[in-house]
């Protein structure tokens, strides 16, 4: 990725010196009170963390609202076919095997040479997919319909005729060629793929997502469809492969016109389809501990984070200036009685500025490790220097809090090994290595403590799979050769492992492209040709409209691109651990880090409730339902949610890959901090949503000792917020950072560290064709004899010459047989 498209995020309100620009006089207040009073209560966000949206959501986001247009062209199509077939008659009142004959018809008519031809017949197909609309009166009807249609498509066998279909336009390289020469790509350019696409996202959607009336031939046939789009029966690999293949001939430029948004949203259902969801992931990782005979996990992650509550944001600017002036007055306001800081949300209830959307740069010293100008003092850190005005919620409410932590406390072998080899130095001069069991001649607090945390201590599959993995490596003969279990995740690593890094580069570049901070350049790669029309719009209705078509279609590609790189780390990372590592180290290798970060550095709160989108314009409720005249203020007021789901899910989405990223990576920690991580992570505390605060506060949590004393002074709130909602390491001194100095930033060292442990695993499992030190040799002279060698069959005419040559006429030197080699 190129330099100048990866700046690193910086904080925007500085002058020419690098000083904070602070507005000046009574500015200050008039500002900062009108934008508190904007915001003053941050509703709590009813959102549930899922795979995906409703089915309707996600079969809505397929469509541009450009793409209009071409339901009726679909409709008009299928019923002019469909006429001469079933004589006045309609497709819902067609009897099963009277339709299965009409879709077989569809299927021959496919074959035919004739590009045109070929594309009504796969619009009358997507007119099926779509649930023969025309002919339905409410949208539950066309989903009804839909529904069944795709099973009868997939049991007709249309998905593997469409597959040969889509290689071939992807091999088009006469369209390719004239879309790279053309200077501004339409529509129009990818009618085909657009049409084919459909199909087989309205195809793996629909048959991914299970319903309790399924019939029982509907669920043998997902499974069926599952195994053949997870193993490699298209052309030997994957068909995730062939979309990976897509996204990176869009990206190197050769073909401008492919509809990227379809392409990702179908790589990602297919991923999902084939791999499994969140939830999925849950229980094979409990089979996993079973089958490695590991105790169970301490608790179900997905249960704990949805019972959480969201916290109230940090402090706002506007309070810290008030106590700054306060300060200044004399130290008079120590003598108010202090309260004590109960919890978050009781502190920020006697808050009157509690919500400000100030940007908080005031009050985050990130830029020296002295502090910075008039801060506050600790003393004063809990004062209330005003009243507190009458509770906003009756005391009932307020004293909901769940008794003890969400989550379990862990400890992991390695933190036991380090804490007694401490002790044994401190208190009897020696240590024992990796010894966990001897306690004698330490004091019975040790031995109590020893006990705690061996209570709990957590073993995870990728330490099993490291030390598995160093035990092969270093005894490739006893141990012989490892039996890899042939899951789709380990058959698309394998198709994957070649051009790993060329995928992860390629949807980085989408995923910067599509990024609201971005700004247009002329030389990064053009992500709407599926969204822009033919014929630019020529009134302000038609440029609002496409306006926000544009906005969506860079919203569904982030939301694609987030889940599914979050995806295929989840699924790695069970699957092995040096896989995980490989993906991650590419990642991290093409800037991923300061990219979300990047994405971050942003009014997230405008971000996460954006009105991107015409709710009568969605699929099915604009093949259903007559369409009202659309006017600028129908435009402008969007839906009625408070916030959109696709931007929440992209957010958090993109916080959990930045916490994989980073998780027991020291190197990979000091870059959030290097970047200024720390201001635009604590931003997004102001989103009400627990499972996003939580995915926050662990990254604002690992880098904590290394931000300063005076920032941990100036945040207790945050810390506040991390100990009640981040799990505890017992043995973590996160909030003190007593051990920076004895940890220098070696990036180098620690990557090519990891990635020489990485070669070695491809090496070992992957790379058959090498000849091996350790390749078994026949050295027994009786079996090498017995050999049966196939010789050619005029040989024995030659013999007697051949003999003579190469055995009679060359001299044996037998001294040589004595001597050392």
């Amino acid at each position: 990725m190129q330099a100048e498209d990866m700046e690193v995020p910086m904080i925007n309100n500085l002058n020419d010196n690098g000083d904070r620009q602070r507005p000046k006089g009574k500015d200050v207040f008039k500002e900062q009170q009108k934008e508190s009073e904007s915001s003053m209560e941050s509703p709590n966000l009813e959102f549930e963390y899922g795979d995906t949206d409703t089915l309707t959501a996600e079969l809505s986001e397929l469509y541009s609202y450009t793409e209009e247009p071409e339901f009726a062209l679909n409709r008009d199509y299928f019923e002019e076919d469909f006429r001469s077939h079933a004589r006045g008659r309609r497709w819902i009142e067609l009897m099963a095997e009277e339709q299965r004959a009409y879709v077989m018809r569809l299927l021959d008519a496919l074959e035919v040479t004739d590009r045109d031809k070929r594309l009504k017949v796969a619009r009358a197909i997507l007119y099926l997919a779509q649930g023969v609309f025309d002919e339905c009166d409410t949208e539950v009807d066309v989903l009804h319909w839909s529904r069944h249609n795709v099973f009868l498509l997939y049991d007709m066998g249309i998905f593997t005729a469409l597959l040969e279909l889509l290689s071939m336009e992807i091999d088009n390289s006469q369209a390719c060629s004239s879309a790279v020469r053309k200077p501004a790509i339409s529509l129009a350019d990818s009618t085909e793929l657009r049409v084919l696409l459909s199909i087989m996202y309205l195809m793996v959607e629909t048959i991914r997502v299970q319903t309790e009336d399924d019939r029982p031939e509907w669920r043998s046939a997902r499974e069926a469809f599952k195994n053949e789009l997870g193993s490699p029966l298209y052309n030997g690999e994957p068909f995730a492969l062939l979309l990976f293949t897509m996204v990176t001939k869009f990206c190197s430029m050769n073909a401008p016109h492919f509809p990227m948004k379809k392409v990702l949203l179908l790589l990602w259902k297919t991923i999902l389809f084939t791999l499994g969801g969140f939830e999925e992931l849950q229980e094979m990782k409990v089979r996993g501990r079973e089958r490695l005979s590991l105790p169970p996990l301490p608790e179900d992650s997905i249960k704990v984070v949805r019972a959480m509550r969201a916290a109230s944001p940090p402090a706002s600017a506007m309070e810290l200036i008030e106590q700054q002036q306060q300060q200044k007055r004399g130290r008079r306001s120590r003598r108010v009685p202090l309260v004590k800081q109960d919890s978050l949300d009781t502190y920020n209830e006697r808050d009157p500025f509690k919500n400000d959307d100030a940007r908080d740069e005031e009050e985050d010293p990130e830029d020296t490790d002295s502090g910075i100008e008039g801060e506050v003092d600790p003393l004063d850190r809990d004062v209330i220097i005003q009243p507190p005005p009458p509770p906003l919620k009756p005391p009932t409410e307020r004293v909901n809090f769940p008794k003890g932590l969400p989550w379990a406390p862990k400890v992991r072998e390695k933190d036991i090994e380090h804490f007694l080899e401490t002790s044994r130095n401190k208190f009897i001069g020696f240590t024992l290595g990796n010894d966990t069991e001897t306690l004698v001649g330490l004091p019975r607090p040790i031995h109590e403590s020893v006990k705690t945390l061996k209570q709990h201590k957590y073993v995870s599959i990728a330490e099993v799979q490291i030390k598995r993995e160093e035990e092969l490596q270093q005894c490739p003969l006893t141990l012989g050769e490892e039996e890899v279990e042939e899951t789709p995740t380990e058959m698309l690593y394998l198709g994957m492992l070649p051009n790993l890094s060329q995928y992860v580069i390629a949807l980085l570049k989408l995923l910067l492209a599509a990024a609201p901070t971005s700004k247009a350049k002329t030389d990064s790669i053009n992500i709407l040709a599926d969204v822009l029309p033919e014929e630019m719009p020529i009134t302000v209705l038609q440029s609002m409209k496409l306006g926000i078509d544009v906005n969506r279609h860079k919203e569904i590609i982030v939301k694609a691109i987030s889940a599914l790189l979050l995806l295929l780390l989840k699924h790695f990372k069970l699957n092995h651990i040096y896989q995980f590592e490989i993906v991650s180290q590419h990642l991290v290798f093409a800037n991923c880090i300061p990219l979300i970060l990047k994405f971050f550095n942003q009014n997230i709160m405008s971000y996460i409730s954006a009105k991107n989108s015409i709710c009568v314009l969605d699929f099915p409720h604009c093949v259903v339902h007559e369409m009202p005249e659309l006017t600028a203020e129908s435009l402008e007021a969007g839906d009625s949610n408070q916030f959109c789901w696709r931007n929440l899910f992209s957010c958090i989405n993109l916080l959990r890959i930045l916490n994989k990223l980073t998780k027991w990576k020291h190197s990979r920690t000091m870059m959030l901090v290097v970047f200024k991580s720390a201001p635009i992570l604590k931003r997004a505390l102001k989103v009400k949503q627990a499972m996003m605060q939580l995915y926050v506060l662990k990254l604002l949590k690992i880098q904590t000792k290394y931000l300063g004393r005076q920032w941990r002074k100036s945040n207790m709130k945050t810390m506040s917020a991390i100990y009640q909602k981040v799990r505890h390491r017992l043995n973590d001194d996160w909030a003190y950072g007593n051990d920076i100095d004895a940890r220098p930033w070696d990036f180098q060292a620690e990557e090519c560290a990891l990635r020489e442990s990485i070669e070695k695993f491809n090496s070992r499992r992957y790379d058959r064709n090498k000849n091996g030190d350790f390749t078994p040799v026949d050295n027994c002279l009786q079996s090498v004899l017995g050999q049966r060698v196939e010789l050619p069959e005029d040989f024995h005419y030659s013999y007697e010459m051949w003999l003579e040559r190469e055995v009679f006429s060359q001299p044996i030197q037998w001294e040589g047989l004595l001597q050392n080699p």
